[in-house]
């Protein structure tokens, strides 16, 4: 395995793909990891809340 390839996470399938081979609207990444790519959705939801909580606190000022 070459240590340039990217994981992508595929959003219709939920399976990692090496390489973009799906359509880029059902794609996340890339990831320099399979685990990152695992680990995509796990990811995106955390900063989005993090993000949600930023703009409660802000909107509160």
């Amino acid at each position: 395995m070459s240590t340039d390839e990217q994981y992508w996470y595929n959003t219709e399938t939920g399976a990692v793909e090496v390489g973009h081979r799906s359509s880029w609207t059902h794609l996340m990444g890339p990831y320099r990891t399979r685990a990152e790519a695992e680990q995509a959705l796990v990811r995106a939801k955390s900063r989005t809340e993090s993000w949600e909580k930023d703009d409660e606190d802000w909107r509160n000022k």
